[in-house]
Parts: C-alpha cells; structure tokens; sequence
C-alpha cells in the first residue's frame, strides 16, 4: 500500500475512528484502525467488535491495499503533524507502515490484511433522510431517563410506530420515564411494529458523531445504521432483542380519575430547588411540597444542614396535599424544557407525576414521588 493524503482531509475521520476503539483491552486488531486504500481513495474503519466506523476520504492511491495500524498511536502522531500532504507506505520487506512529511519520518507496526474482518454495508434500498441534530437532541432529551448500563431493555433508546401517524422514542430507567412524540412519515414506515432498541453505551458515541446535516438512516434486524448525507462517514451499532415495558399501563393514570394539576413557573421553581439543593443530604435529598390552590411552600431538611423553606405562586387544583421529589432529579429534568410554564399532573402523594409543558408539545417526563414515611426519611417507588 502507497498513497499520499492532505492532513486536513482525514484528520477529523481520524479521531472520529479512534473514539470507537478499545484503549487498552480486547485483541489487537480492535485497537486497530484499518487503511484501505483504492479507488483514489482511503477509507478508515475501526470497531470495539459493536460500533463501527467507516470512513472514505480523497487520496492520491499508487499501490492498493489494506494494513491495520495501531489506532491511538497514529492518530496522536498526526494530529500532531503541520497541515499539509502526508505520505503512506507499507514497508513490504516488514510489517511497518512508514509515515513522511517532508523532512520527518516516522516507523509504526501493522497488522497484516487477513486480521480485518468484514465490516457490515450500508445497506441503501429504504434507507429513509432525517435531520441530524434533531436526532442528536432526541438523545439528549431521553438519555438521562435510560437506565445505567445493564443486560435488559431498561438500559436502552426504545422507538416504536406509534399512533397518529407518529413515532414515539422514550427511556426509563424504574424512576423517571421520558418520552418524544414526532411526525416522519418515512422513518415510522422503516421501523418494526415492535420498535428498535439501541443500548446507552452506544448512544454517547452516536450523539458525538451526528452533526447539524442530514443523514442516512437505515436498519436490518441485527443493526442501526447512520450515513452522511454525501456519504463520506458512517456508523452502525447493533439492535438490542429485550422486550420493551408497556408503558401505556402508567401513562394511562396521567388521564385518569382523581388526578391534580400543579402549574408554576419553572424558571422560578429552578432557582428555590437550587437554593434548597445546599439543604439536601445523602439521606434526605428530597424537596417537599406543600400544596394549596394558589401557593406551593418548598421545603427541606438535613441534619447538622438546617433547613430551607420557600414560597411559588401556583396554580393548582387537586386534593394532594403534600408531595416530595428527589431535588436533583426534578433540576435535571426542568432543564430539558424550554417552556416557560410546567404542568405537573400528579396522580397521588406517591403516584407517577407527569410533567409537561406548552412549548415542548410533544415531549412528556413522568418522575416518582419519594415516598414520606416521616419526617426526615424517603424511599423511591417504582414505576
């Protein structure tokens, strides 16, 4: 293999591979990023044995090939490069690859051809167009509800053909649930009718990849793939198999008998919780609620940390007097809304509690209550 490539050209694809590989665990050839180079082109792949990375760059090729180079190495040494033409070449008489930019030269060992396994296509017939950042906001909004890292579905991005014509994505980790509702007629046509389920730990890599453009997305049964629009760049992770809680079983009770409506302001409600955040400890981290029609007093208490109570003007019609949320929890979920004002449907003092706004339409958290058994002391209820 000989070609010469533009520093500026693949340095970006070259970090991009480099996130995907193990740093020091798993079989050489993971640590890997592979070189093909043909077609007056280089294409870079890399892979933990999951993700996988392909990307194809413009390249002056004079002799074909295909060389695995250790990852983290070359890339930290190109980075480190001026801009300007590189030069690669794989020794024939050695396994090394030699790397030239003008007066510098460098040595790295390879790993021969017959190490590469086969990287999964994009498959191109229903591959459907969606926006990037949409897709990259999706995630940010659902991914602080799906469980940690785990062997169940729980632990996973869940999108299924919904009704209306809509497609619902949602995550749920026992304690908090979140769900997106959106129209794309060609999106909601490729997915299963049982829906597509994507593990966290791929979903930090995806995010990272996706951009403001558009995309390629496709899928098969094994596998979620994501393509740049001029197709230089794509990824692919596998599908999960757990079957996904019914989740209409909850979101049912939001609508039911009985239920109270809380409406204050969140950017009010954000500032007394972070104030009485400093009163919270590992055993009491909680805020409380006491709740009448047109005040809702905030509470909370620590030991050997005093005690903090403040006042919201409200709305409020209901008959649950008093309510308590884990504080950090109820921030961190205010802090994906951009509407001014949040309702909160609460379904009894130890019930699922809805929350909504009127700009975020489509996009609904239901948070559990802690449940009060004195005082100073909470337990969290399951969804």
């Amino acid at each position: 293999m000989y070609l010469t490539v533009y520093k500026e050209e693949i340095i970006e694809g070259l970090q991009r591979a480099a996130n995907i590989i193990p740093q020091r665990t798993g079989a050489a050839y993971l640590r890997s990023i592979w070189l093909k180079a043909e077609n007056n082109s280089l294409e870079l792949l890399s892979t933990d044995s999951n993700i996988e990375f392909r990307g194809r760059y413009t390249a002056e090729v004079r002799e074909p090939g295909l060389v695995g180079v250790q990852g983290r190495s070359f890339v930290e040494l190109l980075r480190r490069l001026p801009s300007g033409q590189i030069s690669l070449k794989v020794d024939e008489t050695a396994p090394v690859l030699h790397i030239e930019q003008g007066r510098r030269k460098y040595k790295l060992p390879v790993n021969d051809a017959t190490w590469f396994q086969k990287f999964s296509d994009f498959p191109e017939e229903g591959a459907v167009i969606w926006a990037g950042d949409f897709f990259q906001e999706l995630i940010d909004r659902i991914f602080y509800c799906i469980g940690d890292e785990g062997a169940d579905a729980l632990a996973c991005l869940f999108m299924k053909p919904g009704e209306n014509g809509q497609i619902e994505a949602t995550g749920m980790n026992g304690h908090q649930f979140a769900m997106i509702r959106f129209a794309n007629d060609d999106l909601r046509a490729l997915l299963p009718e049982e829906g597509m389920l994507v593990q966290k730990k791929y979903l930090n890599e995806l995010k990272k990849w996706l951009g403001t453009d558009e995309i390629n997305l496709n899928i098969n049964n094994k596998r979620l793939f994501v393509r740049t629009e001029n197709k230089a760049e794509s990824l692919s992770l596998p599908l999960s198999s757990y079957q996904y809680p019914d989740y209409s079983v909850f979101l049912s009770r939001l609508s039911g008998d009985g239920i109270a409506k809380l409406t204050l302001n969140r950017a009010e409600a954000q500032d007394a919780l972070l104030r009485i955040a400093i009163f919270n400890s590992d055993s009491n981290r909680c805020t409380y609620f006491d709740l009448s029609e047109k005040e809702a007093v905030l509470s909370a208490s620590g030991q050997d940390l005093g005690s903090a109570s403040e006042s919201l003007d409200v709305d409020y019609q209901g008959s649950v007097e008093k309510i308590a949320f884990p504080t950090n929890n109820l921030l961190t979920i205010m802090d994906h809304y951009a509407s001014s004002e949040l309702t909160l449907t609460l379904t009894g003092a130890e019930g699922p509690c809805g929350i909504a706004g009127a700009g975020d339409a489509d996009y609904l958290v239901i948070i559990m209550p802690m449940k009060i058994l004195d005082d100073i002391n909470f337990s969290e209820e399951q969804v």
